[in-house]
């Protein structure tokens, strides 16, 4: 990284990276109008006298990095005692935002004016690039740390259209501008969900899992239950019950808070380098996977909805029985980017689940021959006594999810495999737009003094 002293400017202004994080937090604010913008109507229309100014790869990748960058081992710091939980843990390698279960659902696309690019997970890497990707990150090198990650999915800007019902109205004039950096957190709800399931249905949590929509019927799993003989606490008194739909929209819940962590840490960063942003809505799954190139997947309304056949039929006799895309796989050039734990990927959802637990626990899975990626002083002697998950809690969470697929087509049931929420598009300011409409102050010496320490040369 190359930068030049600014007159005025301190030497500690001069290293993003020692930029002080309460400082960050107070000054921290969405800050839309870059350069080439311009707003068309109302109190603060105005229009840029700058040309775009793209964002440099170095501060691309910087930004990268605060989304979704390794940072060194996870802990696993559990109760890796049998019954007590451990082995609901997925991951040994940490990022910059925390995870449920380290199984780090999101990925993060980055879209520029010049491509779109996927850049890979932990999950994605074996030992030896992990290894060089924290050196890498270590020495400050972000710009190659990114290139050894990053896979281009498309030349150009990939995104959806800007009106409705794709964006929320106020955001339709900032979206996509030339020059800006696009962000999209997509999130895989699949493992997530499986993960769980094999937590919640196991012997210790016993948990029963029904299907509201079917009546509060059982999910597929009525042998499991105790008055059958089986581990699943039946009892209504016990409160162990759980609708699918609940836990589905739990799941959802999960990884918007890992998205969240995500855009907090753009945000903040944004802060340091100088540079604008902003999160915003972008919870449209089938144009924006449409967008990206993604395989999609169909199912008409009745079909979701499991309706009845006079209902489906009703529907269907007024044109109304309108099919629905949903996102299932990202693949280029026969290579498969992103898959789902369920069909197409998988045969079944038995293979899906069994895919899950050899990931964790199989002779080549995180906890037995990944297990040296961990931070434990001993990894071998740790994995030797790591639990693994009971054959019950096994076909018991298989015939839950069969169920599912069979009776309702997808899995998740209400969720696409692949779901985004939010995005953070960040930009150079412009700064004649805060300096003619607003106070002094709201932008900061560290954004007034950006172009001289990045781009001086």
């Amino acid at each position: 990284m190359t930068q030049t002293r600014a007159s005025g400017v301190s030497n500690e202004s001069l290293d993003w990276s020692s930029y002080p994080l309460l400082d960050a937090l107070r000054n921290r604010r969405s800050r839309r109008f870059g350069t080439g913008m311009r707003i068309d109507s109302g109190p603060l229309a105005y229009a840029s006298k700058h040309v775009p100014q793209p964002l440099t790869e170095e501060e691309q990748a910087i930004l990268v990095f605060a989304a979704g960058g390794i940072t060194g081992p996870a802990l696993d710091d559990w109760d890796w005692g049998k019954g007590n939980g451990g082995n609901v843990m997925a991951g040994l390698v940490g990022r910059t935002a925390s995870s449920s279960n380290g199984i780090q659902s999101i990925s993060v696309v980055m879209i520029d004016d010049y491509g779109t690019y996927l850049m890979r997970k932990p999950s994605d890497l074996d030992e030896q690039e992990t290894r060089e990707l924290i050196d890498l990150i270590n020495r400050g090198e972000f710009a190659d740390a990114m290139r050894r990650t990053r896979v281009q999915i498309s030349d150009g800007r990939s995104a959806p259209p800007v009106g409705s019902p794709y964006n929320l109205t106020g955001n339709k004039w900032s979206l996509h501008t030339p020059g800006g950096t696009y962000f999209l957190l997509v999130a895989d709800t699949s493992f997530l969900l499986i993960n769980t399931l094999l937590e919640l249905l196991n012997e210790e949590m016993a948990i029963f899992a029904l299907d509201e929509r079917r009546l509060w019927f059982p999910a597929g799993i009525g042998r499991f239950a105790k008055s059958k003989g089986g581990h699943l606490d039946d009892d209504p008194r016990n409160l162990k019950a759980l609708p699918i739909g609940l836990g589905e929209r739990l799941i959802a819940e999960t990884v918007a808070v890992e998205q969240g962590m995500m855009l907090q840490n753009l945000s903040l960063v944004c802060q340091a380098l100088g540079l604008g942003g902003f999160p915003h809505f972008t919870g449209h799954d089938t144009v924006w996977f449409e967008a990206l190139g993604f395989r999609m997947a169909e199912q008409r309304i009745s079909r979701y909805f499991h309706l009845p056949k006079p209902a489906a039929w009703w529907l269907r006799a007024r044109g109304k029985d309108a099919p629905i895309k949903y996102p299932v796989g990202l693949e280029r050039d026969g290579t498969v980017l992103l898959k789902p734990y369920c069909p197409p990927y998988y045969p079944s959802m038995e293979a899906a689940v069994r895919a899950v637990v050899d990931r964790k626990f199989g002779p080549e899975g995180i906890y037995r021959s990944g297990v040296t990626q961990s931070g434990w002083r001993d990894p071998q002697a740790v994995a030797a006594e790591l639990p693994t998950i009971s054959e019950s809690a096994i076909e018991a969470t298989v015939t839950c999810c069969e169920y599912l697929y069979r009776r309702y087509g997808r899995f998740p049931t209400t969720l696409p495999p692949f779901h985004t929420l939010m995005g953070f598009q960040a930009v150079h300011l412009d700064l004649d737009f805060y300096d003619e409409l607003y106070h002094p102050g709201v932008v900061t010496d560290t954004h007034r003094h950006h172009n001289e320490l990045w781009h001086s040369q």
